[in-house]
């Protein structure tokens, strides 16, 4: 017959060999340094800050004229310039015009002046429809104006054509092209 004394010291001896098991495990585990992966890539000499999914927003009088969102900004030393990449840029609609979207590939925000210099595959579209193309497109703030010298092909309806250089002002949405134009009309 096993006595209750031996139970005793057999289940003392069970638990201690358990916890020393445990603080064992614990330590082996825990004493495992893991090697920090790096995060940032170095960055440029004249970058302070890079942002993933920044947002850049102009508001006059207290309503918001336009939103970006670029994938990646890099801010210079300077504070006055952002350097962009995949860039999304919505013009809210006003009393007088639809909203306008405006897509690129990079760019650059200048801060003082809220001005935006769109680079590489700029698609533009109105609410109306409207739909430009090209591989260089400015924003002007000041004049709340696109401009560029680059070629532009224009498409609405069953309008298509093609310029050198285009001005929009973004309040009328009216475009003035600054090249002979080359137009077809679908269905004639």
């Amino acid at each position: 017959m096993v006595s209750f004394g031996n139970i005793r010291l057999v289940l003392a001896v069970a638990v201690t060999t358990m916890v020393i098991g445990i603080v064992v495990a614990i330590s082996l585990k825990g004493s495992k340094q893991v090697s920090p992966t790096p995060v940032l890539q170095k960055l440029p000499q004249n970058i302070d800050v890079a942002l993933h999914q920044a947002r850049f927003t102009e508001i006059r009088e207290g309503t918001a004229v336009w939103e970006l969102v670029a994938e990646r900004a890099q801010y210079d030393k300077s504070g006055d310039k952002a350097y962009l990449s995949g860039i999304s840029m919505k013009f809210a609609k006003t009393r007088s015009s639809g909203a306008i979207t405006v897509t690129a590939s990079r760019g650059e925000y200048t801060s003082k002046s809220s001005d935006v210099m769109l680079r590489g595959a700029v698609h533009m579209v109105t609410e109306s429809g409207i739909d430009f193309t090209t591989e260089s497109l400015d924003y002007l703030a000041s004049r709340s104006l696109f401009r560029t010298a680059a070629p532009v092909a224009f498409r609405h309806q069953r309008l298509t054509l093609t310029a050198q250089g285009m001005e929009m002002d973004v309040k009328e949405q009216r475009a003035r092209f600054l090249s002979a134009i080359d137009a077809k009309v679908a269905g004639l």
